[in-house]
């Protein structure tokens, strides 16, 4: 089965942000993309987006030490690395047999409420069972209001596996 993924980091410079596209060597492994993270500048809270298409996708942001991460679909632990490491970081177990066939998102709801995304519009938008990962990714995207500039990044970045 052929995967369709992407990574792409966000961050601050001079008070405007920014998005750049990242290697695929990080949608195989977290702490390579918490490295990531880590070498981008620390003003504003920057994060990484590591997407699999139809699948699920993990946000990782970077608040001073602290590190928050936020993953659409525990149950994406099940087939990928990615997301079981996730798991494993944020210190939760795999799903259960019975409970793989629901969509239960994980991790720092609040990520983005200094950018005017609270928790309970960030839950609302995970919860929507008529959306797919990449539609829910897209919301959150453009209520943070970097869609234009993480669209381009996006595409750049854009990998068949």
């Amino acid at each position: 089965m052929t995967q369709r993924g992407f990574a792409v980091a966000a961050f601050r410079d001079g008070g405007l942000w920014h998005c750049d596209a990242l290697p695929p060597s990080v949608l195989d492994d977290l702490g390579v993309l918490l490295s990531a993270l880590r070498g981008q500048p620390p003003e504003g809270g920057p994060f990484v987006v590591a997407s699999m298409d139809d699948e699920f996708f993990l946000i990782a942001r970077s608040h001073g030490g602290r590190i928050d991460l936020l993953l659409s679909d525990l149950t994406a632990a099940v087939e990928f690395p990615l997301a079981a490491q996730v798991l494993d970081r944020l210190g939760e177990d795999p799903p259960q047999e019975d409970e793989l066939d629901e969509v239960w998102p994980i991790g720092e709801m609040d990520l983005f409420n200094d950018l005017e995304l609270g928790e309970d519009e960030m839950e609302s938008i995970l919860d929507d069972l008529d959306a797919y990962p990449d539609e829910m990714l897209d919301t959150v995207i453009d209520r943070i209001g970097l869609e234009e500039e993480f669209r381009r990044a996006r595409s750049s970045a854009q990998v068949v596996r």
